[in-house]
């Protein structure tokens, strides 16, 4: 058994398993750590199907009851949010339950916020099975859902007890899906550490041919970075928006192309304008943009928007985004590769003139 990565916060800790074969041990790792609780998983169909077919690897299995809900993003709603914890109660679930939260960042979010709030809270296990919720999603304790107005806009913050990412489920994934999570790998490099984002760039070839042990590296490393960073500043009152890099320009696509782009790709892209956007305003390099759209191609990832877009549309769906401040808007700016912006609480606003212009790099 491998040491599990640490993640504080302000009511203690909990670990993140990150080892190849760990989701079988996820009976043993739910009875130590919802011990006594009647618990119950909550997935998307299409996960959920594959682990009971054993396709998520094999060995022992959690056997309890599940509810499950449509795979896609707009499952992550207050609909699908309602449905679910009207199940728990109509399963006559108390307040000595617990939460299974097993699939990809949808999973985790809406299963991570319909435990946050049912009966004012419960404990919960994240199970990442994709390469963005084991990078990312699963670590922090951000749950919610989406809005008409968009992404996360309703949630709230309540850390699991444990986290479990298995590497080797990966294999189980779409190329597309599984290419999209590397870019919050590349996005980790970019905000905390230039040594981890060359490597991720030499590590290019094993990494797209899903090498389990580099696959282990690249997960764990970005763990203890995202450990780092939400330790530091569990609220996101400070330093850890520096974790948004790159998304308010995603969210803001995601939402206008009603989420045709995967959130890696908007992620991709985002960070490409965003890099763009810090040389406009005299904070980063024009070589910053370079390293970063050299590290995306090598992935896999786009660099350009293939269909059409105006910078207009995309601006106007970034007003909604949650680090706007007196109608700014307002994003999370390197000033080099491993280093950010840190003026001004960590995020800085732009004139929408060079918004526009950063947005005309990707559009």
């Amino acid at each position: 058994m491998t040491e599990p990565v640490t993640v504080t916060h302000a009511l203690g800790s909990y670990p993140v398993y990150v080892e190849a074969g760990a989701l079988a041990r996820l009976p043993a790792i739910a009875s130590h750590h919802l011990a006594g609780l009647r618990s119950a998983m909550i997935a998307d169909d299409t996960v959920y199907q594959l682990y009971l077919e054993r396709k998520l690897g094999p060995g022992d299995q959690w056997r309890g009851e599940a509810l499950t809900f449509p795979a896609g993003e707009a499952s992550k709603s207050r609909e699908w949010w309602a449905r679910l914890t009207d199940g728990l109660l109509e399963r006559g679930y108390g307040r000595d339950s617990g939460i299974i939260a097993l699939g990809g960042g949808v999973a985790g979010d809406l299963a991570g916020f319909v435990a946050a709030t049912y009966m004012r809270g419960v404990p919960c296990i994240q199970v990442p099975t994709t390469l963005l919720a084991m990078l990312d999603a699963s670590v922090g304790g951000k749950t919610g859902v989406d809005a008409p107005q968009g992404k996360n806009l309703i949630g709230a913050f309540h850390p699991p007890v444990a986290v479990v990412a298995d590497p080797a489920v990966l294999g189980t994934l779409p190329e597309r899906e599984f290419r999209s999570g590397l870019a919050e790998a590349v996005k980790h490099g970019l905000i905390a550490d230039r040594d981890y984002f060359d490597w991720i760039g030499r590590e290019a070839d094993p990494l797209g041919r899903r090498d389990l042990a580099t696959l282990t590296r690249l997960v764990r490393r970005s763990v203890e970075i995202k450990a780092e960073v939400v330790g530091a500043d569990e609220r996101e009152d400070g330093r850890r928006a520096i974790l948004n890099a790159g998304h308010t320009v995603a969210h803001a696509l995601e939402r206008v192309t009603d989420y045709r782009l995967s959130h890696g790709e908007a992620v991709a892209l985002g960070l490409v304008a965003e890099c763009e956007l810090a040389r406009l305003l005299g904070m980063a390099s024009a070589e910053v943009r370079t390293a970063v759209e050299a590290l995306l191609q090598r992935l896999g990832l786009p660099l350009r928007y293939a269909g059409t877009l105006s910078p207009g549309q995309v601006t106007e769906a970034m007003r909604s985004d949650k680090k706007n401040r007196n109608a700014r808007i307002r994003f999370a700016l390197p000033r080099a590769v491993g280093e950010m912006h840190s003026a001004e609480g960590w995020t800085a606003d732009a004139p929408e003139s060079r918004i526009r212009e950063a947005l005309a790099a990707i559009i």
